[in-house]
């Protein structure tokens, strides 16, 4: 989680598992949030709608499975929940990523998504990590969403 400077706008980074691409998702404030708390393992005093759809899950013990960034239109990032039951529900990224931190469930990009928007970070850059992050936050500074539309 990042905050695009100098609008403050909040940015979820993605990084692939085996490769040095990041996807970056804009999302709400309020999103942004729930995510950070999950991150940072905060428990309100009173739950968050993820926590609320969490429980319910749990109830009716049905587990999300896997979270999945499907497509890129437009600008706008499109998600699934993918669910023990089968059923696949449709959802916007921030949301989905709120509730898979909650639930340990893996977030996934379809390959074309990660291919359109993916940013990549080159491993042959003999920098520390250190320089290589600084270097990608500069790049945020200066990134905005309509670069990837």
């Amino acid at each position: 989680m990042r905050v695009e400077m100098p609008s403050n706008n909040p940015i979820v980074l993605l990084r692939e598992v085996n490769g040095g691409r990041y996807l970056p998702i804009w999302v709400g404030a309020v999103e942004a949030t729930a995510i950070a708390y999950a991150q940072q393992g905060i428990v309100p005093p009173r739950p968050l709608t993820h926590d609320l759809l969490r429980d319910v899950l749990d109830a009716l013990q049905v587990t999300v499975v896997e979270v999945r960034i499907t497509a890129l239109e437009d600008g706008v990032f499109y998600a699934l929940l993918i669910l023990s039951t089968g059923v696949q529900v449709s959802s916007r990224p921030s949301d989905a990523i709120a509730l898979a931190l909650r639930v340990g469930a893996p977030i996934r990009s379809e390959v074309a998504v990660m291919d359109e928007a993916g940013i990549d970070i080159p491993d042959d850059d003999p920098a520390p990590a250190e320089d290589q992050v600084e270097k990608f936050r500069e790049f945020l500074d200066q990134v905005s969403p309509e670069d990837f539309g």
